[in-house]
């Protein structure tokens, strides 16, 4: 049974075509020094067994739960994975959570995974998102997954109860998982990935829909997001002396543009928009900003 005298928390984990991993998964988390109060594991239209491998466990421990949604036909990067997360969260029969963890399927944390993470929210009041530091394994060895200081992951984002009441609510399309931090800072909280509390990621991130499209997709986020012209242009030439070379800035740029010619709605929410904008230029002229 979950530690009633720890931090409760809540999990809930969108899944699509994830049994290679779910099992693993699974036992990671009910391997937790300090186990959530609820588990909601949300089966996205799997056309594997996934759906079967949650509905195991679920009979095993009572504080999961899964959720079986129909299969849309094809995967929905960003806009599909948040609509599978809110429909966990309006599932959620525990009412008086102090943290909110959204967890993929592909994690495997160790044992004090969890009670790591309380530790930093508990030494800061004002710490309002982390996360661990997601790695992969690539040629035997460890590669951690290299972000700003003050971005956390989608993978695995938990999010303090004052914070996430403040915040609103999340964007639910691609770009959400920068917006909600941004938005977060900009009320006075902190956000920031614990650096020595690693996560293991089977596979890297953006590795379902292959490096361009991967890189497509973040462009088209940041354009959603309301990323300012001249730091997209900043962000694709650093991305030049990154693998793959070219690729991956074209990607980025092309994603951007796509955004404005199609004229893809931008978050409804202009503050937010001016407050990114600002600390953006500010990155550009080397002042102390969010993307530290």
């Amino acid at each position: 049974m979950p530690n009633s005298h720890s931090p409760r928390y809540v999990i809930i984990t969108p899944a699509r075509n994830e049994g290679a991993a779910m099992v693993e998964t699974i036992l990671s988390v009910v391997a937790q020094s300090v186990l959530p109060a609820e588990w909601v594991i949300v089966n996205d239209g799997s056309r594997d067994d996934t759906g079967s491998i949650i509905d195991r466990y679920a009979k095993i421990f009572p504080w999961i739960h899964c959720l079986h949604r129909p299969d849309r036909g094809f995967r929905s990067p960003g806009t599909g994975v948040m609509e599978a997360f809110y429909e966990g969260y309006s599932a959620l029969r525990t009412r008086d959570w102090e943290f909110l963890v959204k967890f993929d399927a592909d994690l495997t944390p160790d044992p004090g995974y969890f009670q790591k993470c309380f530790k930093h929210f508990a030494d800061d009041p004002q710490l309002g998102i982390g996360g661990g530091s997601i790695y992969h394994i690539a040629n035997g060895a460890r590669e951690i997954e290299h972000t700003p200081r003050f971005h956390v992951r989608g993978a695995t984002k938990i999010y303090r109860r004052e914070c996430w009441d403040d915040l609103g609510g999340l964007l639910i399309a691609p770009g959400w998982d920068t917006l909600d931090e941004v938005k977060a800072n900009m009320l006075h909280w902190q956000t920031r990935t614990f650096s020595t509390i690693p996560v293991l990621q089977r596979r890297p991130t953006g590795a379902c829909d292959g490096s361009w499209a991967d890189n497509v997709k973040n462009g088209k986020a940041n354009y959603i997001s309301g990323y300012h012209p001249l730091f997209m242009i900043a962000k694709c030439l650093r991305r030049l002396g990154k693998r793959p070379y070219v690729i991956g800035s074209a990607g980025l740029l092309l994603g951007y543009i796509s955004g404005f010619l199609k004229r893809i709605p931008q978050v409804n929410d202009r503050a937010l928009i001016r407050y990114l904008r600002d600390q953006q230029l500010r990155r550009l002229r080397f002042a102390e900003s969010i993307w530290e």
